[in-house]
């Protein structure tokens, strides 16, 4: 039997052999913002090529939903349409921001395409955002159009751009012109074409830029996976294979690494709309002979709390992966024990939004030979751990994770403070992460600093003490994380009231629920009228307080 050596000597010379000199995917030096980085050399240069190639696919199926399929050669004339509409009807210029503020639908990866293909940005909003949210995305961004679900557009009460609803207007400029030509733009590879906001660590969510290089170069990370896995004899050719979409499009893992891609390698999306429900994902995997899908860990629980996963044919999917959020080595094992399309498939990998793509990955070589890895670092990035003082460590030693590549954002939205503290010289990208390297492998100790992760969405406790800290009867407040059997982690709130403060639990979570996105609601609650434990220079002891 191979041994792991074995294997990675293997792909390391297949990787070679196709990113060296002559290769489909050959890396090449090049200037990128002022630094010289590795770059792959037959790349595209704008996203509209993308589309353009498209439609040499046809007659494939590119999205289907539970009652609808899409082809290629629908999509590219719908997209086309819908970029003339933009573009006449609505002015949009390159270098527009169009926002979209929905939930997961075929229409939100169509206005995503429409709007990079005339070179204007597309702003992903998070379909879960409260009114006040929103009001700071409009701001932050200030769009010239948005494009809203009937959830959304209740809270856009203060909006002074256009609103089209998904249900209505852009369902209709879909076919509007059904013969407008595939549009194009003049756009340079770092101009931008994706805002997606993370949660913010000091109380607003921050806008990373993605430029058209970062998405084209991810489209060719994906194309080389799929060479490699022919060159290790997979039968199964990428537009044959079946992506499941169920993590939202606001996220880069489902729209960099599966909407973008597979519009590039013809591949078929099967796009689960709606609150996750196993009964309807394992459905649709069985319908549409799924081959891969990446789930966060509360989804992958779910389906070992269900309990009736071997009733349904999963037998095509081939490919299991956790994403967004950590989970145990125990916790693997289980789901390997537990679920027969895991068995042999599972993998794991280490992400961020600021990062476009994968970190590192592991397969299920690497985590069978180490246990709790997040793997290697991907092609054409660089990774290392680095001390205080921005040095390099050793061997083993903790500190923080520093990435370097053609895929890290162009910055944050109008926030150069920000984007100094997180990209520094030689567009080196602090993530915040703490861990460490073993024999070339990723080990996190733990993600950025309070950060906590509820069920795959990130929440920053700053963001919720902010809102908390504006009701007249809190005197100071304090949001951590705590475990949770389903998500993973719960928010939990410690609320210090002021002098006669007749507040209540319920009031207070009515009124976060009011100001915040659901998922940073706190979960749990301890209301006291002792202070927080403070150090001597004032700052709040956080590992000493307890909910």
């Amino acid at each position: 039997m191979p041994s792991d050596t074995d294997h990675r000597t293997a792909a390391s010379a297949r990787v070679a052999a196709l990113t060296g000199p002559g290769g489909p995917f050959e890396l090449a030096d090049d200037d990128v913002l002022g630094t010289r980085l590795p770059v792959f050399r037959h790349r595209q240069r704008a996203l509209h090529e993308v589309l353009h190639a498209s439609v040499a696919h046809a007659d494939r199926d590119y999205v289907v939903t539970a009652d609808r399929r899409i082809t290629f050669a629908d999509h590219a004339a719908q997209v086309s349409s819908l970029a003339r509409v933009l573009r006449e009807r609505y002015g949009v210029a390159e270098g527009d921001r169009v926002a979209i503020a929905a939930a997961n639908s075929p229409e939100w990866i169509q206005t995503f395409w429409a709007t990079v293909s005339i070179g204007a940005v597309a702003v992903g909003f998070n379909a879960w955002w409260s009114a006040r949210e929103m009001a700071h995305g409009l701001g932050n961004a200030e769009p010239a159009l948005v494009v809203a679900d009937a959830r959304q557009s209740a809270k856009l009460t203060d909006c002074t751009v256009p609103v089209l609803s998904v249900e209505d207007d852009v369902r209709r400029f879909l076919t509007e012109h059904p013969d407008a030509p595939l549009p194009s733009a003049d756009v340079a590879e770092d101009d931008p074409a994706v805002i997606l906001y993370t949660s913010g660590t000091s109380g607003r969510p921050k806008g990373a830029v993605h430029t058209h290089r970062n998405l084209l170069a991810v489209v060719e990370y994906h194309r080389l996976n799929d060479a490699l896995l022919r060159e290790f004899g997979d039968p199964l050719a990428p537009e044959d294979r079946v992506h499941l979409l169920t993590l939202p499009l606001f996220h880069i893992a489902s729209l960099h690494n599966l909407a973008v891609p597979r519009l590039a390698t013809g591949s078929r999306i099967a796009l689960h709309q709606g609150a996750f429900d196993v009964d309807a994902v394992l459905g649709m995997v069985e319908r549409e002979r799924v081959t891969n899908w990446g789930a966060v860990p509360t989804m992958a629980h779910r389906l070992l709390e269900h309990g009736r996963a071997d009733q349904y044919d999963t037998s095509s999917l081939t490919a299991f992966a956790l994403a967004s959020a950590p989970s145990s080595t125990e916790f693997k094992e289980r789901l390997r024990r537990e679920l027969p399309f895991a068995k042999d498939s599972l993998v794991d990998s280490y992400g961020l939004t600021e990062s476009c793509t994968a970190v590192a990955a592991a397969n299920p070589q690497e985590l069978a030979v180490a246990p709790g890895t997040l793997g290697r670092p991907v092609t054409g990035v660089r990774l290392e751990i680095r001390g205080p003082a921005g040095e390099v460590v050793g061997e083993g030693e903790e500190g923080e994770v520093w990435v370097r590549s053609m895929y890290n954002m162009l910055g944050y939205w109008r926030d150069p403070e920000a984007t100094e503290n997180t990209i520094g010289t030689d567009r080196w990208l602090r993530t915040g992460d703490l861990g460490y390297l073993r024999e070339g492998r990723l080990f996190l100790v733990s993600r950025r600093s309070d950060l906590i992760i509820r069920g795959g969405e990130n929440v920053y406790p700053a963001e919720i003490e902010t809102v908390l800290a504006e009701h007249p009867d809190v005197a100071e407040c304090l949001v951590l994380g705590v475990p949770h059997p389903d998500l993973g982690q719960e928010v939990a709130a410690v609320v210090v009231l002021g002098p006669g403060a007749t507040v209540t639990e319920e009031a207070l979570r009515e009124y976060a629920a009011n100001e915040l996105a659901y998922f940073k609601v706190p979960g749990r609650w301890r209301l006291t009228t002792d202070g927080l434990p403070r150090n001597a220079t004032g700052k709040v002891i956080r590992h000493s307080v307890r909910v």
